[in-house]
């Protein structure tokens, strides 16, 4: 105003969800990557007086719930923030079931059965794509989710395909909820689209 100048500021905090200038979700992932390290390390100093039980607990609470709120704002985010995400779970779980540094992850994280972040983010998507079509959400979601629907009988009536919007910009268009979740839908199996529950 006047003779002072406005400097536009290059992130922007909302519910929690810091979105940059390029909407490449690296400042949120780096605010989600320290605040995890900082409760794993305090979680790591107090493991020997908890249960197992009360492990999990602590670590869901302050760990893994960071990592999942809001995740399906982060579908196709990089394969880097994808994989420093990851390292959190994966340093989680070493936490949880006392697995060595240099020890095979995956098999640990089967056995607990959390899935990797990638997953965790589609069917976080997909949950809330469900929740759509069978309107158990708000109005404004079911609204974006359309069944197919076709003037002729065919054998794909019955498998419940969402109609996809053409977005005209790949970089940002196909990452809009009305689009990849629909996407995402569609492309799995007639069986689990077709499920009383999800």
């Amino acid at each position: 105003m006047g003779a002072s100048s406005i400097t536009p500021n290059g992130s922007v905090k909302n519910l929690g969800v810091i979105f940059d200038q390029c909407i490449n979700m690296h400042e949120h992932v780096t605010s989600v990557c320290q605040a995890a390290y900082y409760h794993l390390k305090n979680i790591h100093c107090l493991k020997a007086f908890l249960t197992q039980e009360s492990l999990v607990t602590i670590v869901h609470a302050f760990v893994t719930s960071r990592i999942d709120y809001c995740n399906s704002l982060l579908y196709r985010i990089s394969d880097y923030n994808i994989d420093r995400l990851q390292r959190i779970q994966n340093s989680a779980a070493r936490n949880v079931t006392n697995t060595r540094k240099y020890d095979q992850i995956t098999p640990v994280l089967q056995h607990i059965h959390w899935q990797p972040v990638r997953q965790r983010i589609n069917f976080k998507i997909l949950l809330i794509t469900y929740k759509s079509i069978n309107v158990m959400v708000q109005k404004y979601l079911c609204e974006l989710v359309s069944i197919r629907k076709s003037s002729r009988k065919l054998r794909s009536s019955s498998q419940i395909l969402l109609q996809v919007p053409v977005s005209r910009l790949k970089s940002y268009g196909d990452c809009a909820f009305n689009v990849a979740a629909l996407t995402l839908w569609n492309r799995l199996p007639v069986d689990i689209r077709n499920a009383s529950s999800f």
